[in-house]
């Protein structure tokens, strides 16, 4: 069984602080690595751990990145491990390992479910950058066994003994610790829901406004605050307003530390339609007892201390939205700490290295 200690690279697409780029993160400090990233973000980057080192290949676009990133890689061995976790960049370098270029061992994770979240056209490139690449990748990392099920499905070329599900970790105690800060601008005066994510039509944000006007009236107090940014903001506040909510759901816009609302929130939810997991589910109950998800990723339906509904309905939320505020719990329930302490960063990275060594 390898060390923690082994040195992986690891290369993510941009330095965007979401699920797929944390979890990199996560790994990088479990074993002490360094990553690449291909673009830097301009605002709002992740912060990276000052133990990591960090290069950025660019900072005006991702061809440029992948342009100076090929020359780089060659400075690896065959000993040396890679790991990336984007779909495009997966598939890339799989490809260069195909054809000889790139020598080191490769693990990719798959970060969604691309073959069934998407369809047309997009599919169809997704079906050939697979073929291209992953029959050269040294082990896949899936989220969850439906993930790895429908990966196979629709790649029968993939060996199933290449594919490893592994759960996506929670550093519990680094989350804890950021929930200490206070919050701004007011908001610590608040009784409020909150909800985070990209303001994108997979993350069911008009189901969760339409699911808290239906609880409104019980809960005259309470605000609905939704933490991100995206393409959906213009659409979301169209829905807000005529849904005469102006004074009481607020789009706050990226926020680099949520876990002080998660904290203090009277309820934490996710309304997803459709994820390859929701890292921010593990957030929220990290400090949080009063949580609702929906089931919009395989593995939520396991999870312990929860409360779950079916995705895209706005009732079925509501009701659960409702029965939880009403139990009016709080902290960290011990059976939810439990869970999450299964899921350390430190037991990802050697149950990933430990399948790598099993199978090289």
């Amino acid at each position: 069984m390898k060390s923690l200690k082994q040195k992986i690279t690891f290369i993510s697409l941009t330095d965007a602080p979401n699920g797929a780029e944390n979890v990199l993160h996560m790994m990088a400090n479990a074993v002490e690595g360094e990553m690449i990233f291909l673009k830097k973000q301009p605002f709002s980057g992740l912060k990276v751990s000052e133990n990591i080192g960090k290069t950025y290949l660019s900072k005006q676009s991702l061809f440029t990145g992948f342009a100076k990133l090929v020359p780089l890689l060659r400075q690896y061995t065959r000993d040396d491990v890679l790991m990336s976790t984007h779909p495009y960049l997966n598939a890339f370098l799989g490809f260069l390992k195909r054809i000889g270029y790139l020598r080191p061992k490769l693990i990719v994770r798959e970060c969604t479910s691309v073959f069934t979240r998407f369809t047309g056209v997009k599919k169809s490139i997704y079906k050939i950058i697979y073929k291209m690449g992953y029959p050269a990748v040294d082990l896949v990392v899936c989220q969850t066994a439906l993930m790895k099920e429908q990966l196979l499905i629709h790649n029968p070329f993939l060996a199933k003994v290449k594919v490893l599900v592994q759960p996506n970790p929670i550093d519990f105690n680094k989350i804890v610790a950021k929930s200490n800060q206070p919050l701004i601008n007011g908001d610590a005066k608040l009784d409020f829901i909150c909800s985070a994510g990209r303001l994108i039509p997979e993350k069911g944000f008009p189901v969760l406004i339409e699911a808290f006007k239906l609880i409104k009236a019980a809960h005259p107090q309470l605000k609905l605050l939704l933490l991100g940014e995206g393409k959906e903001r213009a659409l979301l506040t169209q829905i807000i307003a005529e849904n005469n909510l102006t004074a009481s759901v607020f789009l706050k816009g990226q926020i680099d530390n949520p876990a002080p609302y998660f904290k203090q929130a009277k309820l934490c939810v996710v309304s997803s339609i459709k994820e390859g997991f929701p890292n921010v589910l593990l957030e929220m109950m990290s400090v949080n007892n009063a949580v609702v998800s929906t089931l919009c990723a395989g593995g939520i339906s396991e999870i312990p201390a929860i409360a779950k509904v079916e995705v895209n309905n706005a009732k079925a939320l509501a009701s659960a939205m409702h029965e939880t505020l009403q139990k009016q719990a709080a902290g960290t329930s011990n059976i939810a700490t439990q869970y999450l302490y299964g899921r350390r960063p430190e037991v990802f990275a050697q149950s990933i290295l430990s399948a790598l060594s099993l199978r090289n």
